[in-house]
């Protein structure tokens, strides 16, 4: 019993670190007959090369994650740390079989792919892309520069928090998925921007009236919180005033 454990092969931080890098490039060489899969062997090959020694088992292990996988790029790293945990298990004599590692991948891609795509695309991108297009059209330089680091920050941090929990929880995962600790911290993220959004919405209500300031009178109108400052110092045009301001 202490020879095996002695012998038993472990994925040690290099290769964790090695596999979230190479998840970047999961659609690096798309392709409509099986998709992201050679995107995804990519990524799995520090993790194979540690796992085993002899060629064949490498080519095997490198041929059954060529198999037909596609999902959303940034929730593809919670399904490669269940797929690094279900090797490592297998090189350490676990019973399991190609079918099995394959299933896992199937049965986890549509599901994540249902929640990225929303959250990423819909949601997260466009309520950064706004705020920083906003401070651009300002004459900013910050606003191209904060969209590149805050996204991608976001993008690193999320990969690589998800690959670790699917390595740590390996097919436990589901019940995160279910109801556990990953929707839990999807329910923050998800608040985080949609405060976003309110703040960016009143940010371009107030570019377009004009800045912050004290009541002004409008011809015996009053209308509160701005004082607009056209390009020559101009007024409101009648058809601008806010909702529910009549001239007196």
């Amino acid at each position: 019993m202490d020879e095996v454990v002695k012998n038993e092969v472990h994925l040690t931080q290099k290769e964790l670190r090695a596999t979230w890098w190479r998840s970047f490039f999961l659609q690096g060489s798309w392709n409509y007959e099986r998709m992201q899969n050679v995107g995804w062997a990519f990524a799995m090959i520090p993790a194979i090369k540690k796992l085993y020694s002899s060629k064949e088992d490498r080519a095997a292990a490198l041929k059954r994650h060529l198999e037909f996988f596609n999902t959303h790029p940034y929730v593809a790293s919670p399904i490669l740390g269940v797929e690094l945990a279900l090797e490592e298990q297998r090189a350490n004599g676990a019973d399991i079989d190609d079918e099995t590692i394959q299933g896992v991948k199937v049965g986890m891609m549509g599901p994540l792919a249902g929640v990225g795509d929303p959250i990423w695309w819909g949601t997260v991108r466009p309520v950064l892309g706004a705020f920083a297009a906003g401070m651009a059209q300002g004459g900013s330089i910050l606003g191209p520069i904060i969209f590149f680091v805050v996204w991608n920050i976001l993008r690193m941090g999320f990969l690589w928090y998800t690959q670790d929990l699917g390595y740590k929880q390996g097919t436990n995962i589901t019940q995160n998925l279910a109801g556990g600790a990953m929707q839990k911290n999807l329910a923050y993220g998800i608040l985080v921007v949609y405060t976003g959004s309110w703040v960016q919405a009143r940010y371009e209500y107030h570019a377009k009236l004009g800045r912050w300031g004290h009541a002004k009178d409008y011809d015996g109108c009053i209308y509160p919180w701005y004082v607009y400052h056209g390009c020559a110092g101009s007024s409101l045009d009648d058809d601008e005033l806010p909702i529910g301001c009549v001239k007196g």
